[in-house]
């Protein structure tokens, strides 16, 4: 069971060592890069690639460790009781199986995520140590040990909110997806984008990474608005020329609200605007 990415996902060469490591290791794949690289798609598409069940947990801000494995629905159970219902008796009747449960009990090996880890309270990682570890849990209601029939290729993904517990990232392989060069986005572009004339995607790239450049930016525009902002651009048939003025910096681009999502950002970028023509 190898990597070697897939005809719709572009992965660099240390991105597919990273998931071949975690799959040799048999241990969780901790994903950390810049919103927007392709952190919560690459599960999909290692999933897609290996021909592998996807099992999907994508975490709030509310979410408990428990709901992965399971949860009892109390509240049913007693609304059941006062009426009279005979499944009450039956306490697995309210056990909700959580992703890693669905995931235990596959009958094929399978593909895990964990999406946005940091987003939950900082004893989040700390409460799936052990099942993560063993791969197996007990449900106290029903006195049941759930083991993992196949240990399942975990992929956890953090935007850096919070930092993880060492005991944690003890027991994870660890791989941070750096941004795109000019060489990498044009593949990830192709991709999306085949046969897209060379001329509007050198100038976009050129506009793309001078707006990412530019200090004091709140948010830097990621590769999934890269994407969506030429998506823009061939649906009102922009041409490249329109991307630029002869001076390169004293005109915002078109449809740049897919680019620059404050009006922090915008202000910035038309101040410096007005500093290269008042310089000029």
């Amino acid at each position: 069971m190898r990597f070697a990415g897939s005809d719709t996902y572009v992965a660099t060469r240390d991105l597919t060592l990273a998931v071949n490591a975690a799959v040799t290791l048999q241990r969780p794949l901790l994903i950390k890069g810049e919103p927007g690289t392709g952190k919560t798609m690459l599960a999909e598409e290692v999933a897609a690639a290996l021909r592998l069940p996807l099992f999907e947990w994508h975490v709030k801000s509310t979410t408990k460790a428990q709901q992965g494995l399971y949860e009892y629905d109390a509240v049913s159970r007693l609304r059941d009781s006062q009426l009279g219902e005979a499944k009450v008796a039956d306490i697995g009747s309210y056990i909700i199986k959580g992703v890693l449960w669905q995931a235990f009990e596959c009958e094929t090996p399978s593909v895990v995520l964990i999406d946005e880890i940091d987003k939950a309270d900082i004893e989040f990682p700390n409460d799936l140590l052990r099942e993560l570890d063993r791969m197996e849990f007990f449900v106290y209601e029903t006195r049941q040990k759930v083991s993992a029939r196949h240990r399942p290729l975990v992929f956890i993904t953090s935007n850096n909110e919070k930092e993880l517990p060492d005991a944690f990232l003890r027991r994870c392989f660890f791989h941070y997806i750096r941004f795109p060069d000019k060489e990498t986005m044009t593949k990830i572009v192709d991709v999306h984008f085949p046969g897209l004339k060379p001329t509007l995607l050198r100038e976009a790239l050129e506009v793309f990474f001078e707006l990412r450049e530019i200090p004091g930016l709140k948010k830097k525009p990621s590769t999934s608005e890269l994407l969506d902002w030429l998506k823009l651009l061939l649906a009102e048939d922009i041409p490249p020329e329109a991307l630029r003025s002869k001076d390169q910096k004293t005109a915002i681009p078109p449809l740049h609200g897919a680019l620059l999502k404050n009006e922090q950002d915008v202000h910035l970028f038309e101040r410096l605007i007005f500093m290269a023509r008042h310089n000029r």
